[in-house]
C-alpha cells in the first residue's frame, strides 16, 4: 500500500537563517550576494527536504520564489543612464541584503546573550537553604556543524548513492522508533572512538529509514549524548 507521511522539524530556523548559514559557509559578502549561486545552493537544500519528505514551511518555499525573481532581475539588461536626472534603479537584491544584515544582529545578539545565561549556570553562590541532588550540568557540546551542514551531506549522499530514485515510494507500513534508531546510533559510536562517518549511518535506503536516522542523530546532539564534526569546509561529517 502507498504510505505517505510527512515529519516536522523543529530544528529549522526559517529561511533567513539558511541563508546566512549559506553565506557563512561560502563566504560571501553579503553586500554583494552571488544571486545565482546563493539560490542554486538554496534550491539544492530545498530538493534534499523535500525528497526527504520533510514538512518544510511555506515561508522556505516564499524564499525560493523571491530569490528566483531576484535571480530574473539581475540578468535583464541594464538601462544606460544618459543624464544625471535618470532616475536611480534600485538593485533588486538590496531589500533581501538589508532583511539578512538585521537578521544577523539578532542572530549575533540573542547568541551573546545565550552565552552569558550559560555562564551564570556555572555560577553557584551559597544559600541560607540546604537543596539536595544539586545537579550541575555540563555544557551543550553539538560540535560545529549545524543541521544545514548535515542536510547538505544527505543531499550529497543521495547524489553519490544515486538514492534520488526511487528511494522506495511503495513501503509497507513498518514504524521505525526513533528511541530504537538512537540506541543504534550511540552503540555504534561509542565503538569507534575516532569517530563514525555520517554517511555509515544510513545503511539502508527507504525513506522512513533515513528520515528516522536524521531525527535521531538531531536528538542524540540535542541531548548531549554525540557531537558531530567536520574538520574543514566542505569535507565529509563524523560523529563522536
Amino acid at each position: 500500500m502507498n504510505h505517505t507521511y510527512q515529519v516536522k522539524l523543529d530544528a529549522f530556523e526559517g529561511p533567513l537563517d539558511l541563508l546566512l548559514h549559506l553565506i557563512n559557509h561560502y563566504e560571501i559578502d553579503i553586500y554583494d550576494i552571488p544571486v545565482a549561486q546563493i539560490t542554486a545552493q538554496y534550491m539544492h537544500y530545498i530538493h534534499t527536504m523535500q525528497h526527504l519528505e520533510l514538512n518544510i514551511a511555506s515561508e522556505y518555499l516564499v524564499m525560493a520564489a523571491t530569490l528566483l525573481a531576484i535571480k530574473s532581475q539581475m540578468l535583464l539588461p541594464k538601462p544606460e543612464i544618459l543624464d544625471e536626472d535618470t532616475e536611480y534603479e534600485e538593485d533588486p537584491r538590496d531589500e533581501l541584503m538589508q532583511r539578512l544584515i538585521e537578521y544577523r544582529k539578532f542572530k549575533e545578539a540573542a547568541k551573546t546573550f545565550h552565552d552569558k545565561e550559560m555562564e551564570a549556570q556555572q555560577i553557584f553562590t551559597r544559600s541560607p537553604h540546604v537543596f539536595e541532588n544539586t545537579e550541575r550540568r555540563a555544557p551543550v557540546n553539538q560540535g560545529d556543524v549545524s543541521i544545514y551542514d548535515m542536510l547538505d551531506a544527505l543531499g550529497k549522499m543521495f547524489k553519490r548513492k544515486q538514492w534520488e530514485k526511487p528511494l522506495e515510494t511503495r513501503i509497507q507500513r513498518v514504524e521505525i522508533p526513533i528511541e530504537k534508531r538512537m540506541e543504534e546510533i550511540l552503540d555504534k559510536v561509542k565503538k569507534n572512538k575516532k569517530g563514525v562517518l555520517f554517511d555509515e549511518l544510513f545503511p539502508e535506503k527507504t525513506r522512513p529509514y533515513i528520515v528516522a536516522t536524521f531525527v535521531a542523530l538531531l536528538e542524540l546532539m540535542k541531548n548531549n549524548q554525540v557531537s558531530c564534526r567536520q574538520h574543514k569546509h566542505f569535507e565529509d561529517l563524523y560523529i563522536y
